[in-house]
């Protein structure tokens, strides 16, 4: 900014024109120390791909980009993007809505990751419950079975039971009528 001060304060056109290029040559320093310092490469910080390098003196800005349109291509090719008072705003906006942008997607990858784990575990649940209920069935089978066994066919224990008991004994509990019923049909 100081080569500037001195190019608008030149007395002469040469003189302004040298002071101008120390402006232009200040600047590339500049963009060039900054892109070795590696801000946008920090650990741990939320950054951009790209440090903005701010002309607070939008003429000083504009005067520069006059004389070396390439500037802000060179400053580009080492991750600088040069700002001034008129675009510092919206630059600042664009990287804000980049940021929000980022954290959408990101949130929208998480959200997708625990969908994913949690269909897993829906799916797993169905298989459980699945196989919950195919022992259910084989439970209920041995049942019907065992039960089949105490009431029904020769030599069944219900009919053996009401043997013993026309012998003579005397038990204080009866079989439900349902099962001697049952077992008078199938003997």
């Amino acid at each position: 900014i100081t080569a500037y001060a001195r190019h608008t304060e030149a007395a002469s056109t040469d003189e302004a024109d040298k002071e101008l290029l120390a402006h232009i040559q200040s600047i590339r320093q500049h963009i060039q120390g900054l892109s070795g310092k590696n801000y946008a490469g920090i650990a741990d910080i939320a950054s951009v791909d790209f440090v903005l390098m701010f002309i607070p003196i939008e003429p000083a800005f504009l005067s520069a980009l006059k004389s070396a349109p390439n500037l802000y291509q060179e400053a580009l090719s080492k991750n600088i993007v040069l700002v001034c008072p008129s675009t510092l705003m919206a630059t600042l906006r664009t990287v804000a809505h980049l940021w929000r942008q980022d954290q959408q997607n990101k949130n929208a990858m998480e959200i997708a990751r625990q969908c994913a784990n949690l269909y897993d575990k829906f799916v797993g649940f169905v298989e459980d419950l699945e196989q919950i209920g195919k022992r259910l069935d084989q439970a209920q089978s041995s049942y019907h079975d065992a039960f089949n066994k105490l009431k029904s066919g020769k030599g069944n224990l219900i009919k053996a039971a009401e043997k013993v008991k026309e012998l003579g004994v005397k038990p204080n509990k009866m079989f439900a009528s349902n099962l001697l019923t049952q077992d008078d049909e199938s003997a």
